[in-house]
């Protein structure tokens, strides 16, 4: 058992329990007992509740399936049970807000009467299921670690004090100017798609299949900030000819005008990072983009938004670029694209910003769920929603591969999402 959660990740990591779970801990950390209460909206949740869904996802679907285990309280199950209706009943998705009680150090001990019996589970040797279901609880905790940060960041913005998660590092212009994107082509042709299954991967990313692609270009970096406020000045947050319907009726209706958390301040842009309020960096990657955002920008530009194919076939072919920017205590931000060096102008296609695709969230061709409750964990959501790729600065490292497939409705925008472009040849 050692050996699989030690064994290197998709892109070079290990995952071991006790890191990953360290690991939420050190996130909720800076949060105060009333900042891991509060919900700020329906799709985001308390930062206590996440620590205590990681900790109800290995007692439900590990350790109860053992012997001699006994569940920290017999009300969590329901309580912090998400949306496994295989499992049982579960506390109301827009309520969890008004759980004042089990307070924050309840979770705590809930996280350690849970850490100590997996702990001993994990010294003995172990049926291969039951490991695989510890390996997807590893993954599914780094997927809340990502969803801690993006709904922390949205309770703190709505705070009109704009308190800052913590004191990151804000990065410096170099005067230098970036250079305009490139592209990187490809012939198209029938190309492999999806996970191997050598490796840790979702259900939703088997199985590898063959798709056309028409010959086609991506962009060898996400569009920045500089850029999207060149969109802006053009009108195109006021021009519905650049809008699907939805799109032209959500901005209408809530009046999006810019990017989430961007704000006029001085007649500059400046935006609420985890890091507080600062001006907006013209090479950094837009981020905060809904789709309707990302597809009415992608028009604007004379281009369009990859599909997931060609998405996933150009990033396994990508040459060199600037690393990868993972979850970083000291950043937690996209990076500016290097404006000089080698791989100037170019990013490394993972990293920074989750990137909108054209796709929706569809199963592959002979797509299987997992038998049982666990298989809710994503089949059930195909439908309504588009595919992101890539991973984000919130992202654990070790995270994120090329075949990972992430999926948003298209209205979202708390997530740290962007877009990178693509055009037909």
């Amino acid at each position: 058992m050692a050996e699989l959660l030690q064994r290197a990740g998709p892109v070079g990591t290990s995952l071991s329990y006790p890191e990953v779970r360290s690991l939420t801990e050190r996130l909720a950390a800076p949060l105060s007992a009333e900042d891991q209460t509060v919900q700020s909206m329906t799709e985001a949740s308390p930062t206590k509740w996440h620590r205590a869904h990681t900790s109800w996802f290995f007692e439900t679907f590990v350790l109860r399936a053992g012997e001699g285990y006994e569940p920290f309280h017999p009300a969590y199950e329901y309580l912090f049970n998400s949306y496994y209706e295989g499992v049982g009943a579960f506390f109301p998705r827009e309520s969890r807000g008004t759980l004042s009680r089990p307070g924050v150090a309840e979770i705590a001990d809930y996280r350690a009467h849970v850490d100590t019996a997996m702990t001993a589970l994990l010294d003995d040797t172990i049926d291969p299921a039951v490991a695989a279901l510890v390996e997807l609880g590893l993954h599914h905790e780094q997927q809340h670690q990502e969803l801690l940060l993006m709904d922390a960041k949205h309770l703190l913005s709505k705070n009109p004090l704009h308190r800052a998660y913590l004191d990151l590092d804000a990065p410096h212009g170099t005067g230098a100017v970036l250079p305009p994107p490139t592209w990187t082509e490809h012939g198209g042709g029938p190309q492999p798609v999806g996970a191997t299954g050598d490796a840790f991967s979702y259900d939703n990313e088997l199985p590898r299949h063959l798709e056309y692609l028409r010959p086609f270009a991506v962009a060898d970096r996400p569009v920045t900030c500089g850029e999207w406020v060149a969109f802006i000045d053009d009108g195109g947050y006021r021009r519905p000819e650049l809008w699907l319907s939805d799109g032209w009726s959500a901005i209408r209706q809530d009046g999006w005008d810019a990017p989430l958390y961007w704000t006029r301040l001085d007649d500059r842009w400046h935006s609420f990072t985890l890091g507080g309020f600062r001006p907006v960096h013209p090479d950094e990657p837009v981020c905060h983009v809904s789709y309707y955002e990302a597809d009415a920008y992608a028009r604007w530009a004379g281009a369009r938004l990859p599909t997931e194919g060609e998405w996933e076939v150009a990033a396994e072919g990508a040459g060199p670029a600037a690393g990868a920017n993972f979850l970083d205590l000291d950043r937690l931000h996209p990076a500016p694209v290097p404006a000089t060096g080698a791989g100037a102008g170019r990013t490394a296609p993972l990293g920074d910003v989750w990137q909108w695709t054209a796709s929706a969230y569809s199963p592959y061709p002979g797509f299987e769920p997992a038998a049982g409750a666990v298989g809710e964990y994503n089949g059930k959501f195909m439908v309504s929603q588009y595919v992101l790729r890539g991973g984000s600065c919130a992202t654990p490292p070790g995270h994120a591969r090329t075949t990972y497939r992430n999926f948003f409705p298209p209205s979202a925008r708390w997530a740290f999402s962007g877009l990178r472009l693509a055009r037909d040849l």
